[in-house]
């Protein structure tokens, strides 16, 4: 069971292939196109911009990873004569898609169907440019190719990125009883994070496919919170890297000339019995201290990595006290980190360390870096966890849901 995974959620166009039995999940080939250096400039993702480069990068993707596991073979002439038959549906699917559009026809003309059994494809949440682009890419190659879709929440998709291969960043690897092991080895109900630039959750994980939110950020997500952090320190973005980086520059050792620049931070929502998040205080704290601060000091380098440590420091302590409240209130087992703030590493440290002070026989469980920020490797798994053919649906039943809540599922 072969399936072509699309991920445009954001602004990472991402195409994966995966072969999925009963036994195990292989993932063939797993592709990426950051829009980092375009967004750079406006400190953010600009959705229209996003959505154009969607549209310039999917065949391009979906061509390099049939290309990478002997997939994509031209078509006899007597075939390509057949185009013309399907044009008109082609353009009704992508007609405010006009450069995949033209992409799309070339590439459905030149080649024939490859041996795929079924698209998955994000549907939300996200930016609704962003996802409207996937969707109908995902529909027209189902339209053509005949075959079935499978919609996937973006949250549910970095939830179960932890089940994928952590063999290091070979694409091509294999997880052996992936299904099993998700239904017998992980005890459930499970507690997961989600962290990144869009989404700050707690999610109890009854079993697979079955969520409930028990907390969320009532503003910023913790990515966003830093993204903001780092425009006013003047870091560039995004602004989750770049800080984990200056903090990790700051020296440990204590010394005088950095009592002048102690900073405190607050916790937003610390002592709070909930388990929601707010981070846009956060940010206000940050840019209070700054302003005080004289052009000398605020333009070195020792306030920017300190004030960077800082602030990483209270978004970690304030979603490690929130999460592992849950679990002790749930008395869960199993803790998932997932999203793209779980690529920091001092909160991977930190939070590994109070799940293991907090019970020993707990387990603590994160993905490798490049599966935990946006990819469709993770679409493809939640596809395959998910039964697939009893998610299936035929592409006109599909649509992008920017607002998509996991426990609608």
């Amino acid at each position: 069971m072969k399936i072509l995974a699309i991920e445009t959620s954001c602004d990472d166009t991402c195409i994966a292939l995966a072969d999925g039995s009963a036994k195990d999940f292989k993932l063939l080939s797993n592709l990426i196109s950051s829009q980092v250096k375009i967004h750079k400039k406006w400190g953010g993702v600009y959705p229209t911009l996003a959505k154009r480069e969607h549209q310039k990068n999917l065949i391009m993707l979906l061509e390099q990873s049939l290309t990478e596991t002997n997939m994509l073979k031209l078509k006899v002439k007597s075939e390509k004569l057949k185009i013309t038959d399907k044009n008109s549906k082609i353009k009704e699917i992508l007609g405010r898609e006009k450069i995949l559009l033209e992409k799309t026809t070339k590439f459905l003309a030149k080649y024939q169907k490859p041996r795929i059994d079924y698209i998955a494809v994000t549907i939300g949440p996200g930016l609704d440019p962003c996802l409207w682009t996937g969707v109908n890419f995902a529909k027209t190659l189902a339209y053509w190719w005949n075959i079935p879709i499978i919609p996937v929440n973006h949250i549910e998709g970095h939830i179960l990125a932890n089940f994928l291969p952590k063999i290091g960043e070979n694409t091509k690897c294999k997880t052996k009883n992936a299904k099993q092991s998700a239904k017998n080895i992980i005890k459930f109900p499970a507690i997961a994070l989600i962290v990144s630039g869009g989404h700050t959750q707690i999610i109890l994980i009854k079993k697979i496919g079955q969520y409930k939110i028990l907390g969320e950020t009532r503003d910023d997500a913790a990515g966003e919170a830093f993204d903001k952090i780092a425009r006013i320190l003047g870091l560039g973005y995004p602004g989750g890297p770049i800080i984990a980086q200056q903090a990790e520059k700051l020296s440990t050792r204590p010394r005088r000339a950095n009592n002048q620049l102690s900073i405190k931070l607050p916790r937003p929502m610390f002592r709070t019995k909930d388990y929601d998040f707010s981070f846009s205080g956060l940010k206000t704290a940050v840019l209070y201290d700054y302003l005080k601060r004289s052009p000398k000091i605020r333009k070195s380098k020792k306030y920017i990595q300190a004030m960077a440590k800082e602030a990483q420091q209270s978004v970690i302590d304030v979603l490690i006290k929130k999460t592992i409240k849950a679990v002790k209130d749930y008395r869960v087992e199993t803790i998932m980190l997932g999203g793209g703030v779980a690529a920091n590493k001092e909160l991977r440290i930190q939070f590994e360390r109070k799940v293991q002070e907090y019970n020993p026989k707990a387990k603590f469980i994160v993905s490798i870096n490049k599966f935990c920020t946006d990819n469709a490797a993770m679409i493809a798994m939640a596809a395959y966890l998910q039964t697939p053919g009893k998610r299936a649906m035929k592409w006109e039943k599909i649509k992008a849901e920017p607002n998509l809540r996991i426990s609608d599922n």
